[in-house]
């Protein structure tokens, strides 16, 4: 079989925040895995990728997040190529979509509401149980901290609401404060693939404002198999094959996922998820052929 023509378009710097170098990382590790099965491998950023007019590669594999980045790799996905992630499910993975997704389709996630951030009532707020409200941008990932807010009381959550209608956020998912552990993963879909730890022990959090928030790990006991089936259907749902996300473990060991995102930085286990990566990546394309 002839090498497999792959381009890789790594992720815009301003879209990890906190983990330009993890992201860069992870990406290199990836491509420098498919080149030794084979593969050639043509590097290029969002920027460049936009501006190119034609793309000879068949295969693309990606963690660009730029809206106008995921408009034309839906474009060239509909037009025969081959993408890993996919630009549809990518944009599944923006915050109003991945809730909605989830919630569809009986992932364990928390109670949620989808509202416009010029929204003034009180209703959504007054059905969300427990105390404080977690405000998140909706049409997007979190780029900057604000992007994910806790608010203690509802006047605050409003403020919060206003400040992404200055900013152009047209909407925002409002979630109950769950309280329990936090607990990070990393995947790769249909694979053996499954890292989890508690990213407050390891130091390995975007921002430390969210630990002082939900508190210290506290280690509760939870079905692990259980929650990488859930992590897994959740990929099915979003239709990504390379993901990570948190969940929130409760005293019960009930457990809820509260974010999924497509490629994360895979920090904690880059040199082993690599080759599992490069791996799903090759098994995706070849069986294109």
């Amino acid at each position: 079989m002839n090498s497999l023509e792959l381009l890789g378009v790594h992720r815009n710097k301003k879209f990890s925040p906190n983990h330009i170098g993890n992201d860069d990382a992870i990406f290199s590790l990836t491509a420098q895995a498919l080149e030794r099965m084979g593969c050639t491998v043509s590097i290029c950023c969002e920027d460049e990728f936009l501006q190119r007019e034609t793309i000879d590669q068949p295969f693309i594999f990606t963690m660009g997040r730029q809206k106008e980045v995921v408009k034309k790799l839906q474009e060239l996905e509909l037009a025969g190529k081959v993408i890993v992630n996919s630009g549809f499910g990518i944009e599944n993975c923006f915050r109003t979509n991945m809730t909605k997704g989830l919630v569809e389709n009986g992932v364990p996630y928390p109670k949620s509401f989808v509202v416009p951030t010029s929204y003034a009532g009180n209703d959504v707020f007054e059905q969300l149980p427990g105390k404080g409200f977690w405000i998140k941008r909706g049409d997007f990932h979190a780029i900057h901290k604000e992007d994910v807010s806790f608010a203690a009381s509802i006047g605050e959550a409003k403020e919060i609401l206003r400040e992404y209608a200055l900013r152009d956020i047209p909407d925002a998912v409002i979630s109950e404060h769950l309280i329990g552990d936090l607990v990070k993963f990393y995947a790769v879909r249909n694979t053996d693939f499954f890292y989890w730890f508690y990213p407050y022990a390891n130091n390995h959090h975007k921002y430390a404002d969210y630990e002082n928030i939900n508190g210290k790990s506290l280690y509760y006991s939870f079905d692990e198999e259980a929650l990488r089936k859930a992590a897994n259907a959740s990929a099915e749902v979003l239709n990504v094959h390379i993901y990570g996300g948190d969940a929130i473990v409760g005293k019960d060991g009930q457990f809820h996922i509260i974010d999924l995102n497509d490629w994360p930085s895979f920090a904690p286990c880059r040199q082993e998820a690599s080759e599992s990566i490069a791996q799903a990546i090759f098994q995706r394309f070849t069986i294109a052929i």
